[in-house]
């Protein structure tokens, strides 16, 4: 039917002629030209759109991909209602979907539900209305300035703002101008120091306390979860007054999926907190989740301001805003003039969000993430930190650096939330930092560790130690900067030269370093040790041929290296001795990577590495040369030194310690290792696990591989346990899946399972033991959920998986989470999967994928009901998708632990003499919580199927108690989902599986 032209006038400042665009399955709702609403196929659509004038649509970069077409490119001549949303609403996050655009608009369920392309004009209308009614506000005079660059720039919707905001063609001269307004680190607020806070205080929480704030926080008509109450009561234990220096208190909390256990701790931890004057740190795994756990402190502070005042979040710099960067990327955009318009209107974006960003946080914070798919990753990544080249105090935006804001709010907030990776890696750091140099946070003393079954992955993580062409290739970047490549990189000597000019004793060593820095890989390294190994490539490997006679088939004289630089000289024996003791093996665990054992060691690698140790030695003298000098003019020039001058000393000092010196020694010990470390006898248990990898990392050329020689503790929680354990006085770890119990009822079998759960944390490794707790979930399992094996699938076929995911998403009506233990099989199955869902009413989404990060993904997810969603173990872990929009889990097989070599170890000498036992742990724990994304709510109702018909019985204690897993082919199941969940019937009657 025609649409309605008397809408569309009412919307003056809008081309007459624009068409509006929804892409669905296997049509297109339309609103032409004329007005009028169609439905129309995506090859028509594909035809008419190149004689039309731009259409309105949500998300081009998207739309484009739906349609078979190449993106449209910055600056998009399509008019994009997400870059409207983000003029207009900055620092708002929003699906970017259709539902989850008018949510955020507030337009009525009744509106949205079957809407058409017209509701897409509705949309922009109120888009603009929202910036005209921003004329007359604080932010007008910004947004008319920034508006009309944009204009200038080729924004499409540049006339559209611009007349809303009453800009004309030509700019006034007495308000902000526009190259001014995109200025924005002129005018950002500065923070200001405050006194040093004094050491906390020593008092207590009891239970009874810890109650009566829950109910505070909880408030009189809430609804009382159980175990809730008992979980708060149990945290208090973490928080009384240590008795013993090294011995702190640690409470071990599994709870139940809803059990309440996010303000279970913060109740007592806002209690301690208020009374003695300290910070707890609440720790969680992904960024994800530290957002998570924000939003629901807004019960406890409701008011924006004062929970500003009293929570932070913490996060490494390279996920915020560098001001320093966007200067220079503004500065270069600028000169550049209509061949960078696309980053201009980008940055002209980031400067609107940045004015009203709570913390200026790019990633996984308030700017949306779907901007990086319109305006290009590399946009967001030239505006962070990302090699650690901050100069602090001689930044001329030091006092309105979000980062600098955010670690002064640290010092005096009541709650921290952070993640597991920074935690460590701070820890670790003052741990190691002996020169009395003011620290960037105050050591914390209590500590929540939420998601703790992930503590000793992260702690693997922070702890090893990784010597590869990247990584050193990273560090001679950071030393000597760009070398002469057209980038923006600051070397060392740069950064400091003001400090140490005209000072002998300073440039010296300075000097020194840099020259020895020349050991390091230099530019090119990956293809040169590509083109200096004889061998064939690894990505080609060539068949044996049986019939070649045996001379045949010898290889040429392997040569020596004839690399100069002692680094690539290594790297390239490590290359070839990965190659010569795995190819032609099994594949490998990782898609495209290589590993194998470093002992033993042949005597041509012993040589190199004991050669690039000399090169090593060089660097690191004068580099600790620097560093004491340095501190020796803190000292000595105390009189004189002005403060920006002492916080720019004491900054170069922690940034040489922490990115090149940690890192340097680390590498040496372990080159200095290679030569007399030899393989464990039988019995004996090594420290650490040594290792080859050959892997290609993203930015690598075809032919071209990253390769690295690996250490990582055999048990890491025991340098978890030293830096970051012992010096706390209590901390609460807590999971849903602390521990792996087969049998509740076998006292032997439930002390073993806190045996393991007190091992992986790191409790084991204390002298004061652990006190152990449990909360069941408050949820009626057998009732709300049902589960199933598929018997009749093939497990390595992609198309009877993609053929079983297809059936099993149908036959749930959408909804459906699909969990994938490889990369590689997640898109197989997505390449045909995903045309025959959108044929049947069902999007598809999926990570790896789609260019979205996890949030927004699951931001869709959780905003379209009848959606589908495809993910590894970043969605089985911590997505918390409550309500329909989540009714059916589909695992494509039985989660195993990577059989790599790591593992290989561990499973030998941590597994207590039972490394099957201890294999079937962690594929239960993961099955947990693959089921724990399921049911999140009293009132859901959902469906857990595997797809793994070898799934051996003992595993399937992993489920909670009451739920029955029946085995049965496909069809059956599909047939019993789609009653249970339509009529809460199924098949609990039915005898589960043996």
């Amino acid at each position: 039917m025609p649409y309605m032209f008397t809408i569309m006038t009412a919307i003056p400042s809008l081309p007459d002629t624009a068409p509006a665009l929804i892409v669905r399955h296997d049509t297109c709702s339309v609103l032409t030209p004329d007005g009028e609403i169609l439905s129309l196929s995506h090859e028509d659509v594909r035809r008419e759109l190149r004689h039309w004038p731009a259409p309105v649509v949500i998300h081009a970069p998207a739309t484009a991909r739906r349609l078979d077409l190449p993106p449209p490119g910055q600056p998009t001549p399509w008019l994009d209602l997400l870059e409207l949303f983000a003029f207009a609403m900055p620092a708002r996050t929003v699906p970017p979907t259709v539902r989850g655009l008018a949510r955020a608009l507030d337009f009525p369920r009744a509106q949205v539900e079957g809407a058409e392309a017209d509701l897409l004009m509705d949309m922009a209308a109120e888009l603009l209305e929202r910036i005209a009614r921003q004329h007359d506000g604080p932010h007008g005079p910004m947004m008319a300035a920034l508006a009309f660059k944009m204009r200038q720039m080729g924004w499409a919707w540049g006339d559209s703002v611009c007349h809303a905001l009453h800009v004309g063609a030509t700019f006034p001269p007495e308000p902000l101008q526009p190259n001014d307004a995109i200025r924005v680190w002129r005018t950002l607020p500065k923070w200001e120091d405050t006194a040093p806070r004094p050491p906390p205080g020593p008092h207590p929480v009891t239970p009874a306390e810890a109650r009566a704030r829950l109910g505070e926080i909880l408030g009189p008509n809430a609804r009382t979860r159980a175990g809730q109450a008992d979980f708060a009561d149990v945290a208090t234990a973490a928080f009384a007054p240590r008795a013993q220096r090294g011995a702190p208190h640690m409470v071990l909390a599994e709870a139940g999926t809803g059990t309440g256990k996010t303000l279970g701790y913060i109740a007592p931890s806002s209690v301690w907190a208020r009374r003695n004057d300290a910070a707890v740190w609440i720790s969680t795994y992904t960024r994800h989740l530290q957002r998570q756990i924000e939003s629901e402190l807004a019960r406890l502070y409701p008011e924006p301001a004062v929970r500003r005042e009293h929570v932070v979040i913490r996060k490494g710099r390279e996920n915020y805003l560098c001001l320093l960067n966007m200067e220079e990327s503004v500065n270069i955009a600028l000169s550049r003039g209509p061949k960078a318009a696309g980053a201009m209107i980008g940055l002209c974006l980031i400067a609107r969000w940045a004015m009203q960003s709570a913390d200026g946080d790019i990633a996984g914070g308030d700017l949306p993430g779907w901007f990086g798919d319109l305006f290009g990753r590399g946009l967001l990544a030239g505006i962070a930190d990302r090699r650690g080249e901050c100069i602090h105090g001689a930044c001329p935006h030091y006092q309105r650096c979000f980062v600098e804001h955010s670690i002064r709010r640290a010092r005096t907030a009541d709650l921290v939330i952070a993640n597991h990776a920074l935690v460590m890696s701070q820890a670790a750091w003052h741990a190691l930092d002996g020169a009395g140099t003011s620290n960037e946070d105050n050591i914390p003393t209590r500590y929540v560790f939420d998601e703790g079954h992930h503590l000793m992955d992260a702690a693997d993580s922070a702890f090893s130690t990784e010597l590869s062409g990247l990584e050193a290739a990273e560090l001679r970047r950071w030393l000597l900067g760009a070398e002469g490549a057209r980038s923006r990189a600051r070397g060392l000597k740069r950064r400091l030269d003001d400090l140490v000019v005209g000072m002998p004793q300073l440039e010296t060593p300075l000097d020194a370093a840099l020259m020895a820095a020349h050991a390091l890989p230099a530019p090119g390294w990956s293809a040169r040790l590509a083109e200096s190994d004889t061998q064939p490539p690894d990505d080609d490997p060539q068949p044996e041929s049986p019939a070649l006679p045996p001379q045949a088939a010898m290889p040429e004289r392997i040569e020596e290296p004839v690399l100069s630089n002692p680094t690539e000289a290594l790297l390239l024996l490590l290359r070839r001795q990965a190659l010569a003791r795995t190819h032609g093996g099994p594949a490998s665990p990782r898609r495209g990577a290589v590993e194998c054992d470093l002992h033993p060691v042949p005597e041509p690698l012993v040589e190199a590495a004991r050669t690039l140790a000399r090169a090593l030695e060089r660097l690191i003298t004068p580099l600790r040369t620097l560093v004491s000098r340095l501190g020796e003019r803190l000292e000595d020039d105390s009189d004189t030194l002005d403060s920006g001058s002492r916080e720019r000393i004491e900054a170069a000092i922690r940034a040489i310690r922490k990115r090149a010196l940690a890192r340097l020694d680390g590498w040496a010990a372990m080159l200095g290792a290679v030569g007399t470390e030899h393989a464990t006898e039988p019995g004996q248990v090594p420290q650490y696990i040594d290792f080859i990898r050959l892997d290609r990392r993203e930015g690598q050329k075809p032919g071209e591989r990253d390769v690295g020689l690996y250490r990582h503790w055999l048990d890491p929680t025991i340098p978890f346990s030293a830096v970051l354990a012992a010096p706390a006085h209590g901390l609460l770890v807590t999971s849903a899946t602390l521990r792996d119990e087969n049998d509740t009822t076998n006292h032997e079998e439930a002390e073993r399972a806190w045996e393991a759960a007190e091992a992986r944390s790191g409790a084991a490794h204390l002298p004061m033991p652990a006190l152990r707790a449990s909360l069941a979930s408050p949820f009626d399992y057998r009732a709300q959920s049902r589960a199933f094996i598929i018997t009749d699938v093939a497990h390595d076929d992609p198309a009877s998986l993609a053929g079983a995911y297809r059936t099993l998403f149908e036959a749930s009506g959408g909804g459906g989470l699909g969990l994938f233990t490889a990369i590689s099989r997640l898109r197989d199955v997505h390449a045909r999967l995903a045309g025959p869902l959108e044929m049947a009413g069902l999007p598809l989404y999926a990570q790896h994928v789609d260019p979205m990060d996890n949030a927004t993904l699951v931001d869709i997810f959780r905003s379209e009901h009848n959606s589908c969603l495809l993910g590894t173990d970043a969605m089985r872990d911590g997505v918390d998708v409550p309500g329909q929009a989540l009714r059916l889990v589909v695992f494509e097989r039985v989660p195993w632990p990577r059989p790599d070599i790591l593992h290989r170890e561990r499973r030998i000498h941590l597994s207590g003499g039972a490394p099957s036992r201890y294999d079937d742990r962690i594929a239960r724990l993961r099955l947990r919580q693959a089921f724990g994304r399921l049911i999140r709510s009293e009132t859901d109702r959902g469906v857990f199927v595997l797809l793994d018909r070898r799934t051996p019985s003992r595993l399937l204690s992993a489920f909670p108690p009451g739920v029955a897993v029946h085995r049965m082919g496909l069809a059956h199941a599909a047939r019993e989902i789609t009653r249970f969940l339509q009529t809460g019937d199924g098949t609990s009657d039915t005898p589960p599986a043996p």
